[in-house]
Order: structure tokens, then sequence, then C-alpha cells
């Protein structure tokens, strides 16, 4: 669920930051991707992080 979470916040994120600077379709879909990939490896290591401290 982190992970999912963390991937959605990152598309956002990107795609955002991409019309801020005025970016086309590609950039837009370059930035979500980015931001989504460096996302979920942040929500990942979360989520083993989480696992461990409460296992």
């Amino acid at each position: 669920m982190i992970v999912i979470g963390a991937v959605l916040l990152g598309i956002l994120l990107g795609v955002y930051n991409a019309r801020k600077r005025g970016g086309n379709t590609a950039d837009l879909l370059q930035y979500g991707a980015v931001y989504a990939i460096a996302f979920g490896i942040v929500g990942v290591i979360a989520t083993i992080v989480i696992h461990r401290m409460l296992a």
C-alpha cells in the first residue's frame, strides 16, 4: 500500500512540475515516470524499514 501511494504521489508531483515548467506531453510523461520510479523506490525502502521495526 505504501508503494502504490508513493508511486501515485510521484506521478502527480512529476506531472505538476512538468506543467509548471511549461512542458509538452512528452515532458509530462517523462517527469511522471521519473518521479514515480523515485518515489516507488522510497516507498519500498519505507515498507522494508516499517516491516523490520514491527517484526
